[in-house]
């Protein structure tokens, strides 16, 4: 039985990243995804980008190269050009997996009711492509992300970051939360746009990587990371956040980690372990399944 694959959206900021942007347009166009909308808003780049830009023109729906307010701002303008029902970014230097439109294509359009999907395997390359990390993170939850559990290098132990690259969401979505990413911040405007999809929907995970994040020295994170701590500290207070003990962060992971098929009631009446909602694959049916675990 053939599905139809959901129009997805995809916006890559861009300033001068003459030297990996071509490996990233070429890794969305390996996608072969057949409703594929791609947009590049590039800050009026002076070492060279546009002139990859311009040997691949014809794969993207729409350009814009101009003076801008900052990442954020960028990717605001990217998306107010799109018309995609899925969405996502792209940042100029990091790539995806190959298929990796695909598997998520076929989760939305197979499951109407998961607004918001990322992945459980993390993974990083270094500058030249190498895959060089693959983390596990066990699952998404409101209650986790408010509790620190997504807050990496915060000071306290958490079980992972949700990776931007490989975050995808509907449109509904986006626009309940606000339509925007919040262009005042420099460095965590995903993490506060995270924490406004988490007020209005489940965040899935899905058991298989889908981006990668590239790891080099002129990279936003690695140039500005006090700046991102900073920013992501105050996000969190905002939302409500709370740091945890590193007691009970201890005992909470572990117990996700080793956790039987069958949950003691005594811990999750202790707010020690909660059902959160997981995408995976099953063989037998030869489909993305939804199950909690």
């Amino acid at each position: 039985m053939s599905v139809t694959l959901p129009h997805i959206s995809v916006v890559t900021p861009c300033f001068n990243m003459v030297r990996f942007l071509e490996r990233t347009i070429q890794s969305v166009q390996a996608q072969r995804y057949p409703a594929l909308e791609h947009v590049l808003i590039d800050g009026a780049s002076t070492d060279g980008t546009l002139a990859i830009v311009e040997q691949y023109r014809k794969h993207f729906a729409q350009i814009v190269s101009s003076p801008d307010g900052g990442m954020y701002d960028a990717i605001n303008k990217g998306f107010a050009l799109t018309r995609g029902e899925i969405m996502a970014w792209l940042n100029a230097d990091d790539e995806w997996f190959p298929g990796t439109l695909r598997t998520v294509g076929a989760i939305f359009a197979a499951h109407p009711e998961v607004e918001w999907i990322s992945t459980a395997l993390p993974a990083a390359i270094d500058e030249d492509g190498a895959t060089i990390k693959v983390n596990r993170i066990n699952g998404f939850s409101r209650q986790g992300f408010l509790r620190g559990e997504n807050f990496a290098a915060a000071g306290w132990t958490t079980t992972g970051y949700i990776q931007q690259e490989s975050t995808f969401w509907r449109r509904s979505l986006w626009e309940r939360a606000g339509g925007h990413l919040d262009a005042s911040l420099k460095s965590a405007g995903d993490f506060e746009l995270w924490a406004r999809f988490f007020a209005h929907a489940e965040l899935y995970a899905v058991d298989v990587p889908l981006g990668c994040y590239r790891r080099h020295a002129a990279q936003k994170t690695s140039v500005a990371f006090s700046q991102y701590l900073d920013e992501a500290r105050s996000v969190f207070a905002k939302s409500g956040g709370t740091p945890p003990s590193e007691i009970m962060a201890r005992i909470r992971i572990a117990t996700r980690m080793c956790a039987p098929r069958r949950i003691p009631r005594w811990i999750t009446r202790l707010r020690l372990y909660e059902l959160r909602p997981w995408i995976t694959y099953d063989w037998g049916r030869q489909a993305w399944t939804i199950e909690r675990r």
